[in-house]
């Protein structure tokens, strides 16, 4: 068996110990830092969480069916697969590192953050709190959160070899948020390689101005984020983007225009689905009752429900956002047909538009750059189960992820045992 390094792993650790000498500057936090560092090896342990692998061919080997259930039954924590095809570009036979076969949720910047998380907090650099009593942006003082943000930032964006969106670092470090990358200029420092001594690369980078904006957010009440696995075959990210990026550069025009308009569209669905959120606080048995009554009929239906004005208010902005997001996916297609690359795949829209004429599903779209890898739903009600199903019948594997409006944290145990534990302390000696 080969062994292959992981880059995201050893920046994480680098950055973590090297931001940690230059944050503990006390005499006696510099000792106690150098007496952790000298104790000899470090035993890490990472465990990859299912969600974010995909287990569609062991499901389908095992002959059960493509379900949440089925998903639901393998062991947390279960062996990685691998593609059973070589990426692309890379000639039959050819020696490669095996690719991991996964559902594109951000498991490097998971992995990433959470390596230098635990190494910081070890090091007494920050102090994170455990799980169950993490709330969302609460889960720590602020500029413990800040700290663990730009170490991961700057070790992701390193392994990786440039600088990318920054939002999977970000929504793992804070959770459910809306976010504005950082200027690239604050990790100038860390693009020079080779020319300075990593302490000085990390202190550069703590004393830039990270100028990322971030703020909370979420679903409004009763909608729920469902996922789904179509199997249709993956995509790469990182060319799909270096397309769109040629094309930006072949057409500045038209492609400013395009951004401008998907750009509006997205500020359109932020502005219905805070409204919504509001709507919920301020008249909730209005929006209680017809957010039950829309998760039982297609949306042509929906304002037919309606029953007095308050009701009305949520119909309008359901269809505000629905429509906002129509808008959104046509933009992405037409910058995808521009740039030659598949951001909505035929075979996505076909899927997609059936899953918008569902029972109770307010939109439907690609998530991240796009491409064959993943769908995604936003639900209203308890409509979730139904169009699970109906995805199963189209051959799509709906997944168990759920948005999580808690950032990084530390877990009371070890995850592994947790079932076993929980068994344990159920019986009763008699």
């Amino acid at each position: 068996m080969t062994d292959f390094t992981n880059p995201f792993v050893e920046q994480a650790i680098q950055y973590a110990i090297t931001a940690s000498k230059v944050i503990l500057v006390d005499e006696s936090k510099k000792d106690k830092l150098q007496k952790l560092l000298l104790q000899g090896s470090l035993d890490i342990t990472i465990l990859g969480a299912n969600d974010f692998y995909s287990y569609r061919n062991e499901i389908e080997a095992r002959r059960l069916p493509l379900t949440t259930d089925a998903l639901a039954s393998l062991p947390p924590f279960s062996s990685i697969t691998f593609n059973s095809e070589a990426p692309n570009g890379v000639a039959a036979g050819e020696r490669c590192k095996p690719e991991v076969a996964k559902t594109g949720l951000g498991s490097s910047a998971a992995m990433t953050t959470s390596v230098v998380a635990v190494l910081l907090h070890y090091l007494g650099v920050v102090s994170l709190l455990l799980s169950e009593k993490s709330l969302g942006h609460g889960n720590a003082a602020n500029s413990d959160l800040d700290l663990v943000h730009i170490i991961a930032q700057s070790a992701h964006c390193v392994a990786q070899g440039k600088i990318g969106s920054g939002f999977d670092i970000s929504a793992a470090v804070y959770g459910s948020q809306k976010y504005v990358r950082f200027s690239p200029a604050v990790l100038s420092s860390a693009q020079v390689t080779g020319e300075k001594h990593l302490l000085d690369v990390v202190t550069d980078i703590l004393q830039a101005k990270w100028d990322h904006d971030k703020s909370q957010f979420s679903l409004p009440p009763l909608m729920t984020l469902l996922l789904g696995e179509p199997g249709t075959g993956g995509s790469s990210t990182p060319s799909m983007v270096g397309s769109v990026k040629q094309w930006q550069k072949s057409d500045p025009q038209k492609s400013q225009e395009t951004w401008k308009r998907i750009a509006s569209a997205n500020s359109m669905l932020e502005e219905q689905l805070k409204n919504l959120s509001k709507l919920a606080v301020d008249y909730w048995d209005a929006y209680n009752h017809i957010i039950s009554s829309c998760s039982r009929h297609a949306h042509g239906m929906w304002m037919q429900l309606v029953n007095d004005q308050y009701q009305e208010l949520v119909i309008k902005s359901l269809i505000g956002a629905r429509n906002a997001f129509l808008e959104i996916r046509l933009h992405m297609r037409e910058m995808g047909k521009a740039a030659g690359v598949p951001i909505e795949p035929e075979s996505q829209t076909r899927l997609l538009d059936a899953t918008m004429n569902l029972d109770g599903v307010l939109l439907a779209g690609v998530p991240g750059a796009g491409g064959f890898d993943a769908v995604f739903a936003i639900i209203l009600g308890e409509a979730s189960n139904s169009v699970g199903k109906t995805w199963t019948s189209l051959d799509v594997l709906p997944l168990l992820v759920k948005e999580d409006p808690r950032g990084v944290s530390l877990e009371s145990g070890d995850p592994r045992v947790k079932q076993v534990s929980a068994a344990v302390s159920g019986l009763r000696l008699v």
